[in-house]
């Protein structure tokens, strides 16, 4: 095996280990994103399985000596030869700088959507602990109580008052 492709292959293990495939699936929220999320996380692990299995082994190498036993010298010297006079090409990688720049566009968009996201959940999270203290307090508010928190609604019902329109 040639080392490129061992070092793909150890690069590939280290990188499986050191995601937190866990975490990031707690942080899902609708089930598409889920299906699609344990879709890429079993890609992934095929992927890495197959570098680990495949690519991670050394073939053995060829026992000379028995063959000239079993064939004669002059056979095997000459497949030999042939063997080792050939050049295996090197890998050259022309995908990973292709997709690199797209990977890290994607990782800037991500981390934008996850500020985004967790300033929504903030939003949404003190929305429904307004929505709890209101839901405690209804039974006994005032009408004055409730347009202190929705002036807008009192300005509204104002107007409607003194146009004298009553809704019907």
């Amino acid at each position: 095996m040639s080392g490129t492709v061992k070092k793909v292959a150890d690069a590939a293990s280290k990188a499986g280990k050191a995601i937190d495939w866990d975490g990031m699936a707690k942080m899902l929220v609708s089930e598409e994103a889920r299906k699609e999320f344990a879709n890429l996380r079993r890609t992934f692990e095929d992927v890495n399985n197959q570098l680990q299995t495949k690519f991670s082994q050394e073939p053995k190498p060829i026992d000379w000596d028995m063959y000239r036993k079993g064939i004669g010298s002059k056979v095997v010297d000459m497949y030999k030869e042939a063997y080792d006079s050939i050049e295996i090409p090197k890998y050259v990688d022309t995908v990973t700088p292709e997709y690199k720049p797209k990977f890290d566009a994607l990782l800037v968009e991500l981390k934008e959507a996850e500020q985004t996201s967790l300033k929504e959940s903030e939003r949404i999270e003190k929305e429904i602990a307004e929505m709890k203290e209101m839901k405690k307090k209804i039974s006994t508010m005032t009408a004055d109580e409730y347009f202190e928190k929705h002036p807008e609604l009192r300005k509204k019902f104002d107007d409607e008052i003194r146009n004298d329109n009553w809704g019907y």
